[in-house]
């Protein structure tokens, strides 16, 4: 950890000392076109389906009201995200006219976002988006749920772990090969990747979910007694068999609803099945909670800083842009298109103006599981002691990065074969 010669203190590695400092290494990476691009499109089309599945259930009043505010357009839900001018840390959507009330975009308890006011919605790059993808499986355990809201939530769940199965694989595919081995995975490596482990991500975290299902259902099944008087006796002196199923459960949902985002870096940086991920997600959750709370709190608040970086240098370059052309096109033009009135050409400049804050917004999914894949190595250290730089490379890595080959010389000592090194490198 110290570097010293003749006595003399040269360096202190301090990653070695707290290895936590890793975690500012995902923003940058968590911030690159790729990981944006990544994350905008995973969020648009995880919304996107979630809208589609509400007008599919539009007949109950209970889904209908999942996407009533967005008025069928759930990009504009996401772009709102990002404010139009800079150093506000208000996530409404701007409105230039005086004296204007600035009107909420986001609903509470929705689906697609829920409503965060100015110091929540600091929270958005891990708070936002772990509440955004896990709120279906939550709503599954609702007491009094229809069966209508009940086939919905199931939908939902089941597009969340469609859609970041892939994308949320690619992220954690490439920051997980950039933080462990500090090597670059091409689109080509990436999308390989994530299409071979498609289905370990997607069921990794459905295999809890089933296995509530199989103890629930039995429980429900037999707590038919209980509409009749003899068998609310009856089943009151077993009830402690109940409740040892619900403790199951509990335990079940915990370790899920906590660690669910570990599971997408174990495919990756392993290159293992979703059993792996299932196995290691509860091993580090119960084993070392206190490391785990440690590692998502420093990600956490990082992650407000760079959220406020990331949304107010947008926000500052529509500001600006809006600055400079109202001294060419007036202030009242410029402020009836950058409210979204005017003709096609000013529609077609919002679209423009939706599409940056978009990408900009993509930066919450991105961030998110790039810190998670910090995280993840980091528990993997604490609690299977395993170096940070270990990570599975598929077989073009490997090739590509793997020890060139070795001879024995006349006396015996192993030594680089120049001869095949050669061969190999102009294959």
């Amino acid at each position: 950890m110290v570097d010293q010669t003749d006595g003399t203190l040269r360096s202190v590695a301090w990653a070695e000392i707290f290895p936590w400092l890793s975690i500012f290494r995902c923003f940058r990476l968590a911030a690159e076109f790729r990981m944006l691009l990544l994350g905008a499109v995973g969020m648009l089309l995880t919304v996107s389906g979630w809208a589609l599945l509400a007008l599919i259930f539009s007949g109950s009043p209970e889904v209908e009201k999942q996407v009533k505010p967005y008025n069928g357009c759930p990009w504009l839900a996401l772009s709102s995200l990002v404010p139009e001018r800079p150093f506000g840390l208000s996530l409404y959507r701007h409105t230039p006219e005086a004296g204007a009330r600035p009107e909420a975009v986001l609903p509470s308890q929705s689906y697609l976002l829920r409503e965060s006011g100015p110091l929540w919605g600091l929270f958005e790059p891990i708070r936002g988006t772990w509440e955004q993808l896990s709120r279906p499986v939550r709503d599954l355990f609702d007491v009094g749920l229809s069966w209508t809201r009940l086939a919905f939530s199931v939908l939902c769940t089941l597009w969340v772990a469609a859609v970041w199965g892939w994308f949320g694989g690619a992220i954690t595919r490439v920051a997980a090969v950039r933080l462990a081995a500090e090597e670059r995975v091409g689109w080509g490596k990436m999308i390989r990747y994530a299409n071979a482990k498609w289905p370990a991500y997607f069921v990794a975290p459905l295999f809890p979910l089933i296995g509530v299902l199989l103890i629930a259902v039995p429980i429900g099944v037999v707590s038919v007694l209980l509409r009749v008087g003899f068998g609310v006796f009856l089943l009151g002196i077993f009830w402690w068999i109940f409740l040892i199923g619900g403790l199951v459960i509990a335990l079940l949902l915990l370790a899920l609803w906590a660690g669910w985002p570990l599971m997408w870096p174990t495919i990756s940086a392993e290159g293992t099945d979703s059993f792996d991920a299932l196995s290691r997600t509860y091993s580090y959750v119960y084993q070392r909670p206190l490391h785990y709370l440690f590692y998502v709190v420093v990600a956490l608040l990082f992650g407000v800083l760079g959220w406020i970086l990331v949304s107010n240098f947008t926000a500052g370059a529509i500001h600006l842009t809006y600055w400079a052309a109202h001294w060419g096109g007036g202030t009242a033009r410029v402020a009836s298109i950058a409210s979204g009135m005017g003709d096609a050409g000013g529609i077609l400049i919002r679209f423009w103006v939706e599409a940056l804050k978009l990408f900009t917004a993509g930066f919450r999914a991105s961030y998110f599981w790039v810190a998670f894949t910090a995280i993840y190595l980091l528990m993997r250290r604490a609690v299977d002691a395993t170096e940070m730089d270990e990570i599975h490379l598929d077989d073009e890595q490997e090739e590509e990065y793997g020890l060139p080959p070795l001879k024995t010389d006349a006396a015996g000592v192993p030594v680089v074969d120049e001869e095949h090194r050669g061969e190999a490198s102009s294959e």
